[in-house]
């Protein structure tokens, strides 16, 4: 049974740990997962805790997942990856109180895995409830998702300019939170859970080899000040190789894998619906066409024909 709980909003004083503890120990208890009570509301306590110091608002939290694997998350503004706990804690009490690190390494022995999605506007530090509180070091936490920076045509002779002309920001943005959510799922379950759930493994692996250009062709900042300044539509210029993007062909095809995976209620991200799934194939479908060196086509709407058209050769 897949978890897709709306997330919690927490405040930016104290009373949001306690917030924040009582909406999971009351999540535990609606999913009949009573057995993780103890390590879901100790991890959530020093994740919420470290969001409020070293974080940066807002701070949710929310539990994704399955019910034989639900997921604790708590997302903050900041994308300053999290320090991993050390070998060596420290021995003074003062000081350990103090320290970031103590609070993941409870996390660590609170969870049968945990880590952070690194995300272009903050970052998500998650894990997954143990039924019993490690007495040793716990797992080990994996940092994933860190954003890459961005290219110019003086990289590589096979970088190329691409024009996305007429862009819907609506359908933009839709597409943009659906893929993000995605490569989130798949990456996390494969890392927590690969032998339960191996089509996730085998997404996250085409995720991987597509991050980089994909990551790319986001456009994310050109699309972020079109609707800063009130557009309802935008060019989008996107550099990138064109080896790269004739890759993104493959990604369409991960996108129909996902879609039949999400249907059998493997993963919590919904399924595209016809009208994102025009959108989506036109954006991506652009940058096919363009490295083959056709002619850009702006956006005319999910009805037009040319949209199912386009040639991934």
């Amino acid at each position: 049974m897949p978890l897709n709980r709306p997330a919690l909003s927490l405040g930016s004083g104290p009373r949001g740990v306690q917030d924040a503890r009582r909406w999971v120990v009351a999540t535990c208890v609606d999913i009949d997962r009573s057995d993780l009570i103890e390590c879901a509301e100790l991890g959530v306590s020093e994740l919420v805790t470290n969001a409020l110091l070293h974080g940066a608002p807002p701070i949710q939290v929310r539990v994704r997942g399955t019910w034989e694997h639900p997921r604790v998350e708590v997302r903050d503004g900041s994308t300053t990856p999290p320090l991993l706990p050390s070998i060596t804690e420290p021995t003074d009490e003062d000081d350990l109180l103090l320290t970031f690190g103590r609070g993941l390494s409870i996390v660590a022995r609170s969870a049968d895995a945990w880590g952070a999605e690194i995300e272009e506007d903050g970052k998500i530090v998650w894990f997954n409830p143990a039924p019993v509180f490690s007495e040793d070091d716990g797992v080990e936490g994996v940092i994933t998702g860190i954003a890459r920076e961005g290219r110019s045509l003086s990289d590589s002779p096979d970088m190329i300019e691409f024009e996305i002309r007429d862009v819907p920001l609506k359908a933009y943005v839709a597409f943009h939170r659906h893929y993000r959510e995605l490569r989130r799922e798949v990456r996390l379950l494969a890392l927590a859970h690969e032998a339960d759930y191996p089509l996730a493994k085998n997404l996250s692996d085409l995720f991987g080899s597509l991050e980089q250009p994909l990551h790319d062709g986001m456009g994310a900042g050109q699309i972020e000040a079109a609707l800063e300044a009130g557009s309802t539509t935008t060019d989008v210029h996107v550099i990138m190789e064109r080896s790269s993007a004739k890759l993104i062909g493959r990604f369409m095809e991960l996108l129909d894998l996902a879609d039949a995976f999400c249907r059998e209620e493997r993963l919590l991200s919904l399924a595209r619906t016809e009208e994102q799934q025009q959108f989506q194939e036109w954006f991506l479908g652009e940058f096919v066409r363009q490295a083959n060196g056709e002619e850009s086509l702006p956006w005319r709407g999910s009805s037009d024909p040319s949209v199912r058209q386009t040639s991934l050769s």
